[in-house]
Parts: C-alpha cells; structure tokens; sequence
C-alpha cells in the first residue's frame, strides 16, 4: 500500500469513528466568558541606528517625524534640509491580554511603512500605542529582533524572510490597566467560539451538572446564561475555573472542506451521502514525434537524404468503473468506495463537487 492511499484511509478511519470513542471536550477550550478578552493596539514611531537601509529621500514623513522629536528636546531644524537613511518610519501593534496589570511587560511587532530595505540592527523610539479608544495603554522601546537578514549591494542581494518587519521582545511596557472586575457580580454570561444551539444546550447541562440544577441556561445558539451560586459569592474565580473544566461532547455541522490547491479532503463524521452512481473513467492522451528516413530514388542526380517528422497523436480512453452507494452512506464508505475505483485526492475533489451539485451530498461543501 502506498503512503498517500495509507495516510488517506487513516483519515477516513479516524474522522468515522463513532462519538463514543471520541473524548469529551472542556468548555474552556470552545467558549469564553464575556469581557475576557485581548485588546489591540497599535502606534506610529521611528526605529533608527539603521546602518544606511532606512527610509530613501522619497519618503518626507520619517524626516518630518524626526524634526518634530528634535524640537520637543530643544533643537530647531528644516525637514527640507534633512537627508539620513539610518531611519526608518514604522507602525508599531500589540496585543494587550486580560487582567494584564501596570508595569507588566509585553512583546510588540515592529513594521516598516516607508521603503527602508532592512530594519536589522535598528533601535525603536519611545512610541506610544492607542487603543481603539484612543487612549494610550502602552509604551514601546528597545532593540528590534529580526527572524532574518538582507545583505548585498542592488545587483547582487541575499535576503532571509522578511528584513523589514521585525519585533522588539517585552518591549512594551504597560500604562493603564483595562479595567475588568467580576468579584461584584452574580451573573455571568458564556459566549461559544462557533454560534451552535446543539452545543450551547450541552453547555448548559454539563454546567448544571457541575455547579447545580438551574446555574445555567441557554439563550441562543451562542451565549449561555450563569447565575453564579450563593456558596461562590466570594468566591467567583473558583467557580469560573468550574465553569472552565466542565466536560462536554462538540456538536459540528456536516462539513466537507476541500483545498483544490493542495489537493487536501477533510471530511466531517456527520457527512452522509443520499443513493447515488458514480462512474469514473480516465483518458490517456499521448502526443510524440516519430523521425521517418526520406531516401531519394536510386542514381537520382538531385536526390538527398532527409529526415522527415511524423507526428502522432494517440487518445486511449480506459473502461469506466462504476460504484453505486447506498442511501445515507458514511465517510468510511465513501472514502472505501472512491479508492476502490482508484481515485486520487484530486479526483475526489471533482467527484464531491459532482456529487454536491446533484445534491446527494447532505454535507456543507466549503472549497478554500
């Protein structure tokens, strides 16, 4: 057995396994609680100490930001009149994680908004990062640490990734906290990753059956509504962590993934197929070029030897193999019964597109 038919039937004898052999998930890996969450942030700065691959003279806002630093420290001078390719213009995000408190320290990403060529080496000024309210959360500083490098002249450069996008390690040193408080409150609202009523009615029950009948209820295929108990007044942290490892079964909608670039299938375990035929046939076609001899007739005066191309052109067309699948056919069947004719990863891809515009496919088709 080859490797690709080996690694395709072990997909399919995973992915049609019953929902017995697969483990139960927590809640805190498919849902979260509601004001948990990260914020983004993002600044305008400069990073200088570039050793002559900064920003070109084409680009006025990095000169102009520089003259406007100099001036806050005391030293007047004309943009007009500045020419330095050690700087270099670059927008500067973060993620700020919850419950993260003032002086905490953060990673923040460096990039380069102008034509700089390499940021390597280069130092990031004091910047300040905004949220979407724009307040500042955030001051950023330090050196920039490139994953690569560019080195050369114009005709002859070597490049490593990406030299102009870098990130300056616990950077980012945190000014305001966002204020997020739940010792005060006596309900809590659990929003799901992926809006399902299936899985926010679990949700519920797996609660009720760790914390109490009546702790939670569902209100949509997303949100869950706690009532946080009265033994858990003062004591809301450990509840949620409750909350958090309560086990539960996922329920997914039936789904076919398919990736035409990379020839990838994956299949869902709910995916059925309605009675359906499918015939598939291949066709060799076959193009050469047969060289022939042309031989002038015998004591011809004015003859000579010449080669003469022929071409040929060949089209075979094997027998069609056909399969017939019985009405509600699993993923293990339908994988089983497309090998059996000897279908390929991209054969499949054609054959369930084929198979989903008939509309035997009672699955989501979703090609990406």
């Amino acid at each position: 057995m080859s490797l690709k038919r080996w690694c395709f039937w072990l997909a399919a004898w995973t992915l049609g396994m019953s929902p017995l052999s697969m483990a139960a998930s927590r809640i805190k890996d498919v849902a979260a609680f509601e004001g948990v969450r990260e914020n983004q942030l993002y600044g305008y700065g400069l990073v200088v100490g570039l050793n002559g691959t900064g920003d070109r003279s084409q680009t006025f806002f990095p000169t102009q930001t520089l003259a406007n630093m100099l001036l806050r420290s005391g030293i007047t001078i004309d943009p007009d009149q500045v020419r330095v390719k050690n700087i270099a213009a670059v927008m500067v995000t973060a993620v700020l994680p919850p419950f993260i408190r003032q002086g905490s320290r953060i990673d923040v990403t460096v990039s380069s908004i102008g034509d700089a060529q390499n940021i390597q080496g280069g130092v990031l000024i004091m910047t300040p990062l905004r949220a979407a309210n724009s307040q500042v959360y955030v001051t950023a500083q330090g050196p920039v640490v490139l994953g690569g490098f560019s080195a050369g002249g114009s005709n002859n450069r070597a490049q490593l990734n990406h030299p102009t996008v870098g990130r300056v390690p616990n950077g980012g040193l945190v000014e305001q906290d966002v204020a997020v408080d739940f010792s005060a409150r006596d309900t809590l609202n659990l929003v799901l990753h992926r809006s399902d009523f299936t899985t926010a009615s679990r949700a519920a029950r797996a609660i009720n059956e760790a914390s109490g009948a009546g702790t939670a209820s569902a209100i949509d295929g997303r949100t869950i509504a706690i009532s946080v108990p009265p033994a858990y007044t003062r004591r809301i942290v450990e509840f949620m962590s409750l909350v958090e490892n309560a086990a539960m079964d996922v329920d997914a909608p039936a789904k076919v993934v398919l990736n035409e670039k990379t020839g990838t299938i994956v299949l869902g375990k709910e995916v059925k197929i309605a009675e359906v035929s499918i015939i598939h046939g291949s066709l060799s076609l076959q193009v050469g070029t047969v060289f022939n001899i042309s031989q002038p007739a015998p004591y011809s005066p004015r003859g000579e030897t010449t080669v003469v191309p022929e071409q040929t052109v060949t089209v075979q067309e094997e027998k069609g193999r056909t399969v017939t699948l019985s009405d509600g056919a699993s993923v293990e069947e339908v994988v089983r019964a497309l090998n059996s004719i000897g279908a390929g990863p991209r054969d499949v891809i054609a054959i369930l597109q084929a198979i989903k515009a008939q509309g035997a496919l009672q699955a989501d088709l979703e090609i990406i």
